[in-house]
């Protein structure tokens, strides 16, 4: 631990947590100026180009599983539902859901209202200009290091749980009914993923709530970044989003169904997911791979870009207290299979992110502990 708190200072230094290290340039106004290249900025290495990697064949996708049934009143009923999401989570990292339980004209309604407001004016956003001390509101880079490479796309961050940190006032009021419609999509997708993580858990020979109780039991955290990919003049040399895994407990993505823009890393390969209609995207964060003892797998995920169409996505956000120490649960480590990763906080862990932006699966296993 000792060790992790000096690496969090030398990360800090690099750039203030209280104010971004240069004008922000929004991504939007980019993509309106009519450019035919692209600003250096925003070009990406050889190497993490998109079409440096080999693809996968244009029939991959991640499952598709189909949660009709499995939640009943006696519990979970679904033996075989059970074994699909287990397999995922071990080997995917990330699965498609259907008849999840939120309406469809909720999710509808969510993606709609965020389109509507990224699609006003740059200046009519900038009230609600972030900072990277907490990144609530709308904002267009991660990370502080100054001239550090950009993605292509602008953000809009909030909380939504704990209680104490919801604010309407940081929320946009624009279009008229978005409050009101996050607020509800937010409750919902609350209630979604806590009967997944009662899946997970049982699913590893645990207590049904056991997971949960890890995350702080009802006091648990829960935010959501929508994101907005403008056109982009030079697709194949730009990145969405960065290489990462999420660094929190499990995110559970609303993604644009008619454009394609998600890619996950399997077997060195990047598969680009091709969305179900009105199903949500499940994908294992960086918190429950430290619980499970890296039985649960936190994969490398990143973002490609269009130059035909826009793209809006909701990834919302389902994290433990920010804390409490998360470490292997003891139930899963033995002297055959000791704990991976040392405690820590999430309030630490999310560090990382925050000052250096997105980078690969770096993060997390730089925290394995040495056997």
């Amino acid at each position: 631990m000792n060790k992790n708190k000096i690496d969090v200072k030398i990360e800090t230094k690099k750039g203030s947590m209280d104010e971004w290290p240069e004008p922000i340039v929004r991504v939007q106004s980019l993509a309106e100026s009519n450019l035919s290249s692209l600003p250096d900025r925003y070009i990406k290495p050889a190497s993490l180009r998109p079409t440096t990697t080999e693809d996968a064949p244009a029939a991959a996708n991640i499952p598709i599983i189909d949660l009709e049934g499995l939640f009943s009143e006696e519990g979970l009923s679904d033996d075989v539902i059970m074994a699909r999401i287990s397999e995922a989570c071990r080997g995917w990292g990330f699965f498609q859901v259907v008849n999840h339980g939120v309406k469809p004209e909720l999710m509808d309604a969510a993606r709609e209202n965020w389109r509507e407001f990224f699609h006003l004016p740059v200046n009519a956003k900038e009230t609600y200009s972030n900072s990277p001390r907490t990144y609530e509101g709308y904002g267009s880079r991660l990370g502080v290091e100054k001239g550090a490479s950009l993605d292509w796309s602008d953000y809009y961050f909030l909380h939504l749980l704990p209680h104490h940190l919801k604010d309407f006032n940081k929320w946009p009021s624009f279009p008229p009914t978005i409050r009101e419609v996050i607020d509800e999509y937010g409750e919902e997708l609350v209630k979604l993923s806590g009967r997944i993580m009662r899946v997970l858990s049982t699913n590893l020979g645990l207590k049904e709530d056991q997971f949960q109780e890890a995350f702080g039991g009802e006091n648990i955290g829960a935010c959501l970044r929508v994101n907005y990919y403008p056109k982009c003049p030079r697709p194949e040399l730009a990145l969405g989003l960065s290489p990462h895994s999420d660094p929190g407990g499990m995110t559970i993505l609303l993604p644009d169904d008619q454009v394609f823009g998600l890619q996950v890393r399997k077997d060195d390969t990047w598969i680009t997911v091709k969305p179900h209609p009105h199903a949500f995207i499940v994908n294992i964060g960086d918190q429950i791979q430290i619980l499970s003892n890296s039985t649960y797998k936190s994969v490398e995920h990143r973002v490609i870009v269009n130059s035909d169409k826009e793209r809006v996505s909701l990834a919302f956000f389902y994290n433990p207290k920010s804390d409490i120490p998360i470490q292997p649960l003891q139930e899963l480590v033995s002297t055959h299979n000791p704990p991976l990763y040392p405690p820590m906080t999430f309030d630490q862990y999310r560090l990382f992110i925050r000052t250096q932006g997105p980078q690969g699966k770096s993060h997390v296993e730089s925290h394995i502990s040495p056997r």
